[in-house]
């Protein structure tokens, strides 16, 4: 019987050493695409698959530099309010050959001379004093001294296509302000349409008082969030951000209040 044993034994170490020469097989001549090596934190050999830790690999951007301006974020939201509307500086209209819905538009018609406000004509036109010139045009309201500012420094830092995530790190939805979080949003992406003598769809959002009555009747949430049934608003521009978007939803929640 021991002969037996002994036989069995070698095949079994046999079995054994070719199965793991196998798996070496494999591990050295297999590719495949990274999956939970890339997501989990490395583990000693005294951990168990209860401690694997997933971390998260979205992309968060780069916090945003309050001394440089960034395309993305500031000035296409002003021109898209002010500039890019039907019969003026849309893709469809497109006066004077000039398209103001993107940066590789606005480089391409606006004549931009980067790091030189005084070469180009989007900053000339801007600050036109002769009405006639001036643009916006009239009935539209002029750009206010801000955003003029806004679009002088980003062609003054080189006209660059630099974006940023404003909410970097963190979303809070919880100490939003009125005047200081959702204002400046509004005067950005909104109310170069929704202001002035005659606002589109004769929606005005140029004060608190209007603002509240859209914020009330829910249209303000549902064209931000681009709800059924609602039209997709900023007309022509990007969906706000979905932070954002929640800020505002946040506000309405708290009783529109004038903070």
């Amino acid at each position: 019987m021991k002969p037996k044993n002994s036989i069995q034994t070698v095949f079994l170490l046999a079995s054994v050493a070719y199965f793991f020469a196998f798996v070496m097989t494999l591990g050295t001549s297999c590719k495949h695409e990274p999956l939970l090596d890339d997501l989990i934190m490395p583990i000693d050999s005294t951990d168990t698959l209860d401690t694997l830790i997933v971390v998260d690999t979205l992309p968060m951007g780069i916090p945003c530099n309050p001394d440089s301006i960034y395309f993305e974020a500031q000035v296409l939201p002003i021109l898209i309010s002010n500039c890019a509307k039907s019969g003026c500086h849309d893709v469809t209209s497109h006066e004077d050959g000039v398209i103001l819905d993107s940066y590789a538009n606005v480089m391409q018609t606006a004549d931009v001379e980067p790091f030189n406000i005084d070469a180009g004509k989007l900053y000339e036109v801007i600050t036109e004093t002769d009405p006639d010139k001036k643009m916006p045009q009239p009935p539209n309201a002029p750009l206010t001294q801000e955003q003029v500012q806004i679009i002088a420094n980003w062609i003054l830092q080189g006209a660059l296509d630099l974006s940023c995530n404003p909410n970097f790190g963190a979303c809070d939805t919880v100490n939003v302000s009125f005047s200081q979080t959702l204002q400046p949003i509004i005067n950005s992406h909104c109310k170069g349409c929704h202001s002035g003598s005659t606002p589109a769809g004769n929606i005005s959002l140029e004060n608190y008082s209007a603002v509240k009555t859209m914020a009330l009747n829910g249209k303000l949430y549902g064209v931000i969030s681009w709800s059924n049934n609602f039209s997709n608003m900023p007309k022509g521009g990007n969906q706000l951000d979905s932070c954002t978007v929640s800020k505002f939803k946040s506000w309405i929640d708290a009783g529109v209040l004038n903070n």
